[in-house]
């Protein structure tokens, strides 16, 4: 689920954080939000050329993210940077090395940042980029200029093509226009799996409980979320050792119309044929399907009768 135990590794400056002197590597540059199929296309081949070399797989990324940093807004989060590290790993990946990106980074050159970070701090014998990658202070490296600076310390560069179908190349941002669009179908096609959010469990008004419905009410989500609707999912709990299955369900995000309406937009998950407490607790929830938007309704037993259809379309959705 995800949960493997990855070496995330942090450094600043150049200087690793974490662990011991980083083990000579072939490593991939990006920022991987969301290790969507263009991401792992390169990730696989540099994984299969470290295997070929007898060098550990690893990954470079930043956190947090560059445009929040260069003036530019930061997108919405797809994955925190500890789900990144665990995705990286179930697909191989050794070492995951995460840079605070900061003032003085935005303004490193394109020649430090090869030369110190990735080959020197990192000891990449082979670079991976993607073909549209760039780096350093105003975006000025390219992949020609790591090529050299990596030819010329010994080890070497790759670029590899940008992963794509029939709507053009897979990528982050456009992941995040179908999830906000609430097809959540796509955003999976392009991801390779069902988008995922985490909260903690917190005390909401228990109106759900009074209807036979009991939910789960969200905080603290930190991941991008789709557009108000009534979706149907699959639920994890989140403990230390990792995740767990906790079962299928329903997730509704809006305002809640038909109670009152809320200035503030709610997250709120009936876990199917579970009973107990899970307060406190954080559910990572996997969006499979979108149900419906969110309407009002007359009145709490027109409610409590959709709710109950939207139950067995989810079921039916999830295969249950």
């Amino acid at each position: 689920m995800s949960d493997r135990p990855s070496a995330l590794f942090r450094f600043d400056g150049s200087t690793l954080l974490d662990g011991d002197p980083a083990p000579a590597c072939v490593l991939v540059v990006g920022n991987f939000d969301g290790v969507h199929r263009g991401h792992r296309a390169v990730i696989d081949a540099a994984t299969a050329e470290a295997r070929l070399r007898g060098l550990v797989p690893a990954v470079l990324t930043f956190d947090p993210h560059p445009n929040g940093v260069v003036g530019a807004a930061a997108p919405p989060l797809l994955t925190t940077i500890e789900r990144r590290a665990g995705l990286l790993s179930d697909i191989g990946v050794e070492r995951v090395y995460v840079r605070r990106f900061d003032g003085e980074l935005a303004q490193c050159s394109a020649e430090r940042f090869v030369r110190e970070f990735v080959l020197s701090t990192l000891n990449a014998k082979v670079v991976f980029v993607g073909e549209n990658f760039r780096f350093g202070a105003g975006r000025a490296g390219d992949f020609a200029l790591l090529d050299r600076e990596a030819a010329a310390a010994g080890s070497e560069a790759r670029t590899h093509v940008l992963a794509h179908d029939a709507r053009g190349p897979f990528s982050s941002t456009r992941v995040r226009g179908s999830i906000g669009e609430g097809d959540v179908a796509a955003a999976a096609h392009v991801l390779g799996r069902p988008h995922a959010i985490s909260g903690t469990v917190v005390h909401g008004a228990a109106r759900g409980r009074t209807i036979g419905f009991p939910t789960a009410n969200l905080a603290e989500i930190a991941e991008l979320l789709p557009a108000d609707g009534v979706y149907a999912v699959r639920v994890d709990v989140v403990e230390p050792s990792g995740a767990r299955r906790l079962g299928d369900g329903v997730m509704n995000i809006g305002v809640r119309p038909t109670v009152g309406g809320e200035r503030a937009r709610s997250v709120e998950v009936y876990v199917l044929d579970f009973m107990g407490d899970l307060y406190d607790q954080v559910l990572r929830v996997h969006v499979v399907a979108r149900l419906r938007g969110e309407q009002r309704f007359a009145g709490l037993d027109e409610l409590k009768a959709q709710i109950a259809r939207d139950v067995g379309a989810a079921r039916e959705a999830l295969g249950g």
